[in-house]
């Protein structure tokens, strides 16, 4: 498992899975590293599907999700696994439920 800043990457390839450690509140994020960090996953691996982990994310910094949404524009699909429900909350009001896969999983990597 590689580390990427706040990001663990737990695949990486045409589908990258990244995952947030567990913390539950992603309030320290640099969105600007973040952003670079996953333009190169994208680049290095071909990437075609991000899918973040948010299984006991609580909150997400609203940077990160204009972040999410922006992705997009690149051609890659952005897959969110386990949004929490204040999470799913602001991605309804945000509308970007309809940009972004929401998904229930077990994921144990």
């Amino acid at each position: 498992m590689a580390a990427v800043s706040h990001l663990e990457v737990y695949q990486a390839g045409e589908l990258t899975v990244i995952g947030f450690g567990g913390r539950e509140i992603l309030d320290q994020m640099n969105v600007a590293e973040c952003r670079d960090e996953l333009v190169e996953l994208i680049r290095n691996h071909h990437c075609k599907v991000l899918a973040f982990d948010l299984t006991r994310v609580a909150l997400i910094p609203s940077g990160l999700l204009g972040l999410l949404a922006s992705i997009r524009k690149q051609g890659v699909e952005v897959h969110l696994y386990n949004p929490s429900t204040d999470i799913r909350e602001v991605l309804e009001i945000t509308k970007l439920d309809q940009l972004l896969q929401i998904h229930e999983l077990d994921i144990s990597f």
